[in-house]
C-alpha cells in the first residue's frame, strides 16, 4: 500500500522535447550511414510522377529503423518522431501517412528496384567484413506463410496451411540467418512455384554480392524437382533436397541392404540409422527412425526421410548437415517477430511486397551491426539486440556546438555498446 501512494503522488507529463525513445537506434543509424542506404534508395528508387516519388531514401530508412525499434505497421513509426528521436537516426522522419501513400505507389517493378537496392546494400555489408568472401557459404531455401485478417488484401488467399495470408519464398544465409533473397507471392502459390527462377537470380545476388566460394544449398521436399537440382548443377552449386516418398523413392529405400545402414546418435527411446543408395544419378541418402522397448508398440515400423544431393561426403555427416536446414525456422521467426513480416499493412499486393523486403534490409541490418559492431559470430536473435542495444530511453543535450546524447547510468552493456559505436564508427563511408 505504501509504494501505491508514492506512484499516485508522482506526476506525469509528456514534454521533454530533448527526450530519445530508442536511443540505441544510433547503431544501426551509423552503419546504415556508413553503407550509403538512403542515397542508395534515393539513386535506384524511381517512382515517376507517383505520389510519394520524392527522396524515397528517407522513406525506406523511417521504415527500416520503425522495424527496428518493434513495430509492425506502418502507424508504429510515429514513435521515430517523438522528443529528439530524429536526431540520431540520420534522416528526416517521415510521417505515417506519407509512408503508406509511399508502399500503395509500387508496382512489381518497382519492388524490383527494392531488390537492387537490398542486393547493394549486401555487397557494401560484405565488403566491410560481414560477408563469407572466399569461404564456403551454405544458403537455405524455404517458404512461410504470412496471416492476414479480412478480405480486403489484394492476393492474400487460403494456402496448404488453410490460413489466409501470403505465401513468400526466401533464402537465408545458414551461418548468419540473413535473408539473401525474398520473394513474395500470393497465399494460393504451390511451395515450389517459381523455384527455378529464384535460385537463378539469388545465386547471381550472391555471386555480385562477393560470395567466391563454394555454395551449398539444402530446401525440404517442397523444392524436390528436377528443374531446381539442374538449375543448381548449372550453376556449380552443391545441394541436398529431402524427397516426396513417391513409389519409385520408396522401391529405392527398400533395396538398400540391411548391412549398409549405420547406427547414428538419437535420444533415449528411439532409435536411428543412416544409408545410402543412387536414384536417377544421384546419391540418395536416407535416415530411418523407429521407437524401441515398450512405446515400440505404438509405432513399431521404421519412419524413413530420405534427401537427394550431389555433394561430398560420408553418408552420416551429410545426414547431420541436411537436418541443420531447420535453422531457416528461426530467420524466419525473427524476421516475422523481429523485423515486422508477421503483418503486412496494406491492400495492395505490391505494398505489402515492399514491405516485405524493407523487412528484410531491416533484419540484416541488425545482424550486419552484431557481426561488424558487436562482434557476435553466428545467428542473433533480434529480441536479446533490441532490448539490450536499441530501445533504451536517452536524452540529447548540447553545448559549445557539440551534441551529447545521454543514456542510462548503469546500463548492463554499456561497455559492449560503445566498442561496438566506436568500431561502427570506424568503417569507412560508402557514397
Amino acid at each position: 500500500m505504501r509504494s501505491s501512494h508514492v506512484l499516485d503522488r508522482l506526476d506525469v507529463i509528456f514534454d521533454d522535447e530533448h527526450a530519445v525513445a530508442d536511443a540505441g537506434l544510433v547503431l544501426p543509424a551509423t552503419l546504415a550511414g556508413r553503407l550509403g542506404i538512403e542515397d542508395l534508395a534515393d539513386a535506384m528508387i524511381g517512382l515517376g510522377a507517383k505520389p510519394g516519388a520524392f527522396r524515397p531514401g528517407r522513406k525506406v530508412m523511417t521504415l527500416v529503423h520503425s522495424l527496428l525499434a518493434g513495430g509492425d505497421c506502418i502507424d508504429d513509426a510515429d514513435v521515430l518522431r517523438a522528443g529528439s528521436t530524429g536526431a540520431v537516426l540520420g534522416h528526416r522522419v517521415m510521417a505515417p501517412s506519407t509512408l503508406g501513400t509511399f508502399l500503395r505507389s509500387f508496382t512489381f517493378g518497382h519492388v524490383r528496384q527494392l531488390d537492387r537496392l537490398t542486393e547493394a546494400v549486401l555487397t557494401r555489408a560484405w565488403a566491410a567484413g560481414a560477408g563469407p568472401g572466399a569461404a564456403p557459404m551454405t544458403f537455405d531455401l524455404d517458404s512461410t506463410v504470412t496471416e492476414v485478417h479480412g478480405h480486403a488484401k489484394q492476393g492474400a488467399a487460403y494456402g496448404y496451411t488453410r490460413q489466409l495470408g501470403y505465401h513468400p519464398l526466401l533464402a537465408t544465409r545458414a551461418e548468419t540467418g540473413e535473408v539473401l533473397h525474398i520473394r513474395m507471392r500470393k497465399g494460393s502459390a504451390n511451395t515450389g512455384r517459381g523455384a527455378e527462377r529464384f535460385v537463378n537470380e539469388l545465386v547471381a545476388r550472391v555471386r555480385r554480392a562477393g560470395a567466391a566460394g563454394q555454395l551449398t544449398m539444402r530446401a525440404d521436399s517442397g523444392f524436390h524437382s528436377k528443374k531446381v537440382m539442374a538449375a543448381c548443377t548449372r550453376l556449380g552449386v552443391r545441394f541436398s533436397i529431402t524427397v516426396n516418398q513417391n513409389t519409385a523413392v520408396r522401391a529405392a529405400i527398400e533395396s538398400i541392404g540391411e548391412d549398409a545402414w549405420v547406427e547414428i546418435e538419437y535420444p533415449d527411446g528411439g532409435k536411428a540409422e543412416v544409408a545410402e543408395t543412387p536414384y536417377q544419378g544421384r546419391r540418395l541418402v536416407v535416415r530411418r527412425t523407429r521407437l524401441v522397448g515398450s512405446q515400440a508398440k505404438l509405432w513399431p515400423d521404421w519412419r524413413h526421410h530420405a534427401f537427394l544431393t550431389d555433394r561430398v561426403g560420408s553418408a552420416v555427416e551429410l545426414d547431420v548437415d541436411h537436418r541443420r536446414h531447420a535453422v531457416v525456422e528461426l530467420a524466419i521467426r525473427d524476421l516475422k517477430e523481429g523485423a515486422g513480416l508477421n503483418h503486412c499493412p496494406s491492400g495492395k499486393f505490391f505494398a505489402n511486397s515492399a514491405w516485405a523486403v524493407i523487412a528484410t534490409l531491416a533484419h540484416n541490418l541488425l545482424r550486419w551491426v552484431a557481426a561488424l559492431g558487436l562482434r557476435i559470430d553466428g545467428p542473433v536473435v533480434a529480441k536479446t539486440i533490441r532490448r539490450r542495444y536499441l530501445t533504451l530511453p536517452g536524452r540529447l543535450t548540447r553545448s559549445a556546438r557539440r551534441q551529447t546524447l545521454h543514456l542510462p547510468a548503469r546500463w548492463p552493456w554499456k561497455l559492449t555498446f560503445d566498442d561496438a559505436l566506436r568500431r561502427l564508427r570506424a568503417l569507412p563511408t560508402r557514397g
